[in-house]
């Protein structure tokens, strides 16, 4: 009477592991990496955001109308969001994730679990009637 084998030997298994431990090896880096680029695509996108609202918040005020959006009267400066929580930060819905402090005509949008000072979103309010704000987005060590 003959037996059918069943199963694999352990030579089979060891060697099944060892190519598996080698795969991981080279992919885990590629992995590990993308939360640093997932914080520096989360910063560019608030400066999208900041950019459009400004964009239309200014297009409101060329126009004469009140500048009211989402239930709240923004702040304006040489028909710009003025950088202030009555400003900028009125014309945003959401920014959950950052961090925001604000100094004269400032406000800078940091990114929470960032390297401190580095990962930001810093907008300018206008300086002078006809120039725009500016916004400037540091992804350099998110």
């Amino acid at each position: 009477m003959d037996k059918a084998q069943k199963g694999f030997t352990l030579i089979e298994l060891v060697v099944v592991i060892t190519i598996l431990g080698i795969l991981a090896a080279f992919a885990f880096p590629r992995f590990a990496s993308l939360e640093v680029e997932a914080r520096a695509a989360t910063v560019d996108g608030l400066a999208g955001s900041l950019r459009a609202a400004s964009a239309l918040a200014h297009s409101l005020s060329l126009v004469g109308a009140a500048i009211d959006m989402e239930g709240n009267t923004i702040a304006m400066v040489n028909a710009y969001p003025a950088g202030t929580a009555l400003g900028i930060e009125l014309t945003l819905t959401d920014f959950t994730g950052f961090t925001v402090a604000h100094a004269i005509g400032v406000s800078t949008f940091e990114k929470d679990g960032g390297n401190a000072g580095t990962c930001t979103v810093v907008y300018t309010e206008s300086a002078a009637a006809g120039s725009p704000s500016t916004i400037a987005a540091d992804t350099s060590a998110c």
